[in-house]
Order: structure tokens, then sequence, then C-alpha cells
């Protein structure tokens, strides 16, 4: 299983962008976004720790060779 990468909040965005989710709103450094039923909150800060974009790929059920792939 490869490794979580260090990425920025912008670039985390674009990538679940790219899988499906939009941008519901903005509430200061904080992005919520929505597919489906599956709700989150990406944060506007470059990198994003390492915990947390592991909390966002279970929040949206995404596996992480799914997201390393749409980087």
């Amino acid at each position: 299983m490869p490794k979580l990468p260090s990425i920025s909040g912008r670039k985390t965005i674009r990538c679940l962008n790219r899988l499906g989710f939009i941008i519901v709103r903005q509430r200061g450094s904080h992005v919520y976004m929505q597919r489906e039923a599956a709700t989150v909150t990406i944060p506007l800060h470059d990198p994003i720790k390492k915990t947390t974009l592991k909390s966002i790929l279970n929040q949206t059920g995404i596996s992480l060779e799914d997201f390393l792939e749409n980087l």
C-alpha cells in the first residue's frame, strides 16, 4: 500500500472534484464538499496533516489508490 502524500488542501479539493464531489460551501479556511450522502470538510492548509487526509479518505469512502490516480 502506498504512503499518504503530503499535499495542500487545494490539490485535495481538485482531486475530490474529479471523483464527483462538488463544493457546497466555504466558511473561512474550510471547504465543505458533498457527493450523494457523503459530506466532508477540507481545510485549506498547506500541507494537510496526514492524519487529516486519512480521515478525509475514510469519510468519503475513497481508497488511497483511487485518490492517488486522480491527483
